[in-house]
This record gives structure tokens, C-alpha cells and sequence, in this order.
């Protein structure tokens, strides 16, 4: 084996792993909104879970993207382990249609996919013919990686003996699966690797299958990545991964002799029998495991339980991975991280109403807590926003994200207007010039419509209004309302019947709760646009 044999088997490997970055990557930014929606919904079974987490690795490539993105929903609460389960079994069927692709003799068109992806990707203005064009360009580099690849390994023709030991010993091949897998982090390069190893001649069925068997343990090594500095339950998901290719390797094993014997019969061409063998095991292993899904979760969840003890974080939502494999799907959890704001700052009001209408100021550090959770909320959310423009996203989901940030410091601004409350509050009662109450009862009122327009708001967030006509209405009911106290208010200064110093109080107070409304208002407008 020479240098330039070593050189070109690796950049073949890298061409390869390059171009399904590029195909991912694409298709993420063509289909990323959809994908939202579509890893947003309820997968009320396992069944829809595993069409879901197939459906989803195809599109994008990458069952290592897919496993990543669903432990990161276990981590962050948006998806049970149950149904984590079924995503996780469908992402590896979804995997096995690029050794499909593979297997195909699409690589004789090769160079027709890169030089259509050019045309498209320079010499147009249009953002989404773009997309398509760097996928067509990953697509064709695609094959002329698995060319390299088969090209570096022609010297091997006269060293079969190195791979027959693979077909006396299967677990010899399932390790060298496991270990190539491990080392270039896609299970996709192992597969087009046996493949073109196959077609050259080189390895036979025999010893094919189990490197394709290890390549399906060697693969979970993503999902122990990503699980590392997460809660325990993104760790069950974890387990659940490893787990379930670990024991369907483990109940093929013995099967190998009957399994080859099958797969042989499957096609006339190895590269084919190699394909079907990746594709037939992950199939019949999910077919196994979905009737018994409840009970494995069980096992999982007994294997690695739960601490009661274990506090949520401050940030639910925003995983760092999500960033690096699905742009478009992290904008998603930065909706639910706003969602999550929403529901602190309504908490924060519901103490500020405690003490400012019920004199309960046992409350008044859960105010100040509150407060400052809400603030840091707001800048991580402004934080991950920012690292999400610079990796790249679509037009609409650019737009879709600036307007989360928008409402984001309007939920913010609504929590410092609580905190105003708080204020105004320590300070009149230090001075003993408490309002009447007919004041209080009127502001109480006031407040009451404020906080329902708040929590209008937050619940936009998922369910953004086609008519914003009432939630309008309710909000010039706010601004009525001060404006009519502050009338009344003016009158009582000129009949000398109200203290000047505790008027301005009172005045600030109008306009603290009007501006908490108006924020309100604009955080369900912004969503509106959205819908």
C-alpha cells in the first residue's frame, strides 16, 4: 500500500462525508420550517414515531442528526422516552436509503449531478435554487467519493486473505464495523465503504454482513456524544439507542448463516445484497422491538432512573447541538424557550398582585428571583438567536426567529414593569401614604385585564391569533382605564384632596400597568404575522 493509495482512500472517505454534510445541509435549509412542524407534532405511538424519525432521516441524510435532535427534545421535556424510542428505530431505517442510493448504478451520472448543482448554485439569485443546487452538487460528489474510495482499493485485489478472515470470524467483522464506524462518525461512509470494497471484488457476502451489523453498533456513538452534559432522561434516550442495535445484533448473530443465505437471494449484485442487508436488518429489528416498546422503556428507565432530586436548568430548551446538526429545527426550541419566559413572567405577576393588592410581602424575593430568571432567559434566548443567524437558516425562518427575539425583551420589559410594581409599592408603604380604596380597586381591575392580555400573549406563542380584534379591545380597556384614573386623579390634586407625592406614585403606576398591556399586545401581533 502506497502513500498516494493511503491519500486517496482518505479523501475519498472525506469527499464522501463532505458531500453528505452538503446534501444535509441543503435539504435542512429547504425543508426546515416543514421539519419543525413535522418533529413538533404529538407522536401519540410508536408507530408514528418510527414514520416520523424515518421520514425526517431521509430528508435529511443523517440518523445521527436525527438521533441528536431527539435527545435533545428528551432532554429539553418535549418528547417522552417512549416516544423517543420510535423516532430513534425509524432514524435507522431512514439511514439505510443512502446505501440504497448507493447501490444503484446512479454513479455513472455523477458528474451530470455536479455540474447541474454548479449551474444552480452560481449561476442564479434565487435563495431556495440555491439549496437545490449545493444538494445536487453534494449528491454527485456523493458517487465521485464512492469512485475514489474503490479506485484507492484496487491494490487490495491480491490481498483477499486480508478480508476472508471477516467470513470465518463474524465477530472479527463486527468489530472492524464497530471501529470504522466510531472513526468517521457515519454510518453512511461504513456502508459505502463495504459496498465499494464488494463491487471491487474484495470482500465477500459472507464477510460483508457482519461489518454492516457492527456499523449499526458503531453509529450509536453519536448518540453517547450528545447525551454527555445532558439531564438523565436525554440519557435514557441514549441507552435506548445503544440498546436497541445492541440486541438486534445480538439475535442476528446467531441467525448469520440463514440471514446470508437470504440476502444472497435478494439480488445477482453484492452491492445490492450489501444494501439489503443494512436496510432488512434495521426493518426486522424494529419490527421486533415495536410491540414490546412500553416494556423496553421500562427496562431503560429501571437501567438509568430518574432522580427525583434533579433540578431543571434555567434554560429548558436551547440545546447547543441542535445549532450544529438542524439550524432550522433549533429555531423551534427557541419558541418553546419564549413559551417558557412567558410562563416565569406571568408567574412574576401573579406575586407582584400578591403583595401590591394583598400586602403579602412574604413574596417579595420570589418577585426579585423571578425577575432575574426572566432576565437571563431573555439573554440566552438573544445569545442562541445569534449564533443561530450565523449558522445559517432560511429567509423565513430568519424572520420567523427575529420576531421571537422581538418578543422575547417584551416579555422581559413586562417583567421589569413588575418589578416597578414591587417598587412603587416598598416605597408607599414607607411613607405611609398609602392610595384610597377606591384606587386600589380600580387598579386591581386594571391589573386583572393586564395579566389576561399577558397570558394572551404567552399562549400565542403555540396558538398564534387569527383575530387579534378582542385582545385589542381588552388592551384599550387598560389604556381607558388609565386614562380615566389619571383624570380623576387630576381632579382630586385640584380639590387638595390627594397628597402631590403620592399622586406621582399613582400616576406610575397607571403607566407601569398600561405598558405591561402594550407589550402584551405587540408580542400577539408579531405572532399573528406569523400565522
Amino acid at each position: 500500500m502506497t502513500p498516494a493509495n493511503i491519500v486517496q482512500l482518505l479523501g475519498g472517505v472525506g469527499l464522501f462525508l463532505f458531500a453528505i454534510r452538503l446534501i444535509s445541509e441543503s435539504l435542512q435549509l429547504l425543508a426546515g420550517d416543514r421539519m419543525r412542524q413535522i418533529i413538533g407534532m404529538l407522536t401519540r405511538t410508536p408507530f408514528l414515531g418510527v414514520l416520523i424519525g424515518a421520514g425526517v432521516t431521509m430528508i435529511i441524510q443523517s440518523s445521527s442528526a436525527t438521533t441528536v435532535m431527539t435527545v435533545s427534545f428528551v432532554d429539553a421535556g418535549l418528547m417522552t422516552l417512549k416516544q423517543a424510542i420510535g423516532v430513534i428505530m425509524g432514524a435507522n431505517i431512514g439511514t439505510t436509503v443512502t446505501g440504497q442510493l448507493l447501490a444503484i448504478k446512479i454513479k455513472d451520472f455523477a458528474y451530470l449531478f455536479v455540474l447541474l448543482g454548479v449551474l444552480l448554485s452560481f449561476l442564479n439569485k434565487e435563495r431556495r435554487l440555491t439549496h437545490v443546487g449545493n444538494g445536487l452538487l453534494g449528491f454527485g460528489l456523493l458517487f465521485i467519493g464512492m469512485q475514489t474510495m474503490e479506485g484507492a482499493m484496487g491494490f487490495l485485489r491480491d490481498r483477499q486473505d486480508i478480508f476472508l478472515m471477516f467470513s470465518h470470524n463474524p465477530l472479527l467483522g463486527l468489530a472492524a464495523g464497530m471501529f470504522l464506524t466510531l472513526l468517521v462518525q457515519s454510518s453512511s461512509a461504513t456502508v459505502g465503504l463495504t459496498i465499494a470494497l464488494g463491487v471491487q471484488g474484495l470482500l465477500p457476502l459472507e464477510a460483508a454482513i457482519p461489518i454492516v451489523l457492527g456499523d449499526n453498533i458503531g453509529t450509536t456513538i453519536t448518540a453517547v456524544l450528545a447525551s454527555i452534559g445532558t439531564s438523565r432522561a436525554a440519557k435514557q434516550a441514549c441507552a435506548a439507542h445503544v440498546l436497541f442495535n445492541v440486541i438486534g445484533v445480538s439475535i442476528f448473530l446467531p441467525l448469520m448463516p440463514l440471514y446470508i443465505g437470504f440476502i444472497a437471494s435478494t439480488s445477482q449484485n453484492i452491492g445490492h445484497q450489501i444494501a439489503n442487508a443494512h436496510t432488512l436488518f434495521n426493518v426486522c429489528n424494529t419490527i421486533l422491538f415495536l410491540p414490546f416498546v412500553s416494556p423496553f422503556a421500562r427496562l431503560i428507565g429501571r437501567l438509568i432512573p430518574l432522580r427525583e432530586t434533579e433540578e431543571a436548568p434555567c434554560v429548558q430548551f436551547l440545546d447547543p447541538k441542535l445549532i450544529a446538526v438542524t439550524p432550522g429545527i433549533a429555531v423551534e426550541s427557541v419558541k418553546n424557550e419564549c413559551i417558557h419566559l412567558g410562563e416565569e413572567t406571568v408567574r412574576l405577576m401573579d406575586a407582584v398582585e400578591d403583595v401590591f393588592f394583598n400586602d403579602n410581602t412574604e413574596r417579595t424575593k420570589e418577585i426579585l428571583n423571578q425577575e432575574n430568571l426572566v432576565d437571563d432567559l431573555q439573554s440566552a434566548i438573544a445569545d442562541y438567536a445569534e449564533r443561530l443567524f450565523r449558522a445559517g437558516i432560511s429567509d423565513e425562518a430568519a424572520a420567523y426567529l427575529h420576531s421571537l427575539v422581538s418578543s422575547a425583551g417584551d416579555l422581559e420589559r413586562i417583567a421589569d414593569n413588575g418589578k416597578r410594581l414591587l417598587q412603587l409599592y416598598e416605597y408607599r408603604k414607607s411613607k405611609n401614604r398609602d392610595f384610597s380604596s377606591d384606587a386600589l380597586q380600580g387598579l386591581r381591575i386594571m391589573y386583572t385585564e393586564c395579566r389576561q392580555a399577558v397570558e394572551t400573549a404567552v399562549d400565542s406563542f403555540s396558538h398564534p391569533l387569527e383575530n387579534t380584534e378582542e385582545l385589542d379591545a381588552l388592551v384599550q380597556r387598560v389604556r381607558d382605564m388609565e386614562a380615566e384614573f389619571r383624570t380623576l386623579h387630576i381632579h382630586r390634586i385640584r380639590k387638595n384632596t390627594c397628597d402631590p407625592e403620592t399622586g406621582m406614585r399613582f400616576v406610575d403606576v397607571l403607566g407601569t400597568i398600561e405598558q405591561m398591556s402594550y407589550r402584551a399586545k405587540k408580542i400577539v401581533h408579531v405572532n399573528a404575522l406569523e400565522d
